[in-house]
């Protein structure tokens, strides 16, 4: 091999690998930073298709209903706990140090984005409530699939008695 071959031989060789090593580092350094969404159901027992379980300390998001009785507030801070389910039978504790979205209430769906602590529970750094009684987030509604119901709200709810 001559020395002109040899140097762009290296050049080429050198170039792909300084490639391999941006698109590495690039990765990993992006991967802290991907919010999974699972389903209280895909939390307790894993994803349907994988199997796949998310692992204490990752970084998620999780939709639902809030299940009904569950939430408690402490009289002395901002800090609530309430669980969430899916019509899949699972279900999660949320915690949540933070003003609650003015439409949150139980038996309504929400996302709440945090850090999974502990098998079934989640510490929210977010949570988002939908936004009228006709807005379901997507991936809540995909997952709730056909057992999901549309509540049926009283007067004291709808703000009818003024």
């Amino acid at each position: 091999m001559n020395p002109r071959r040899k140097k762009r031989l290296t050049l080429v060789v050198a170039l792909i690998g300084g490639v391999a090593a941006v698109a590495s580092l690039l990765l990993y350094a992006l991967n802290s930073n991907i919010n999974l969404f699972y389903t209280p159901s895909e939390i307790v027992n894993g994803k349907t298709d994988t199997g796949i379980k998310p692992t204490v300390g990752q970084r998620i998001r999780v939709g639902g209903m809030v299940t009904e009785g569950s939430l408690k507030r402490d009289p002395q801070s901002l800090h609530v706990e309430f669980a969430v389910h899916d019509a899949n039978g699972g279900e999660i504790l949320v915690t949540y140090d933070d003003l609650l979205p003015d439409l949150f209430r139980e038996g309504q769906g929400i996302v709440a984005q945090g850090i999974l602590t502990g098998e079934g529970k989640l510490e929210a750094s977010e949570v988002l409530a939908k936004h009228d009684e006709n807005y379901m987030p997507p991936e809540v509604a995909e997952a709730m699939g056909k057992n999901h119901q549309k509540l049926d709200y009283g007067d004291k709810q709808k703000g009818g008695s003024r």
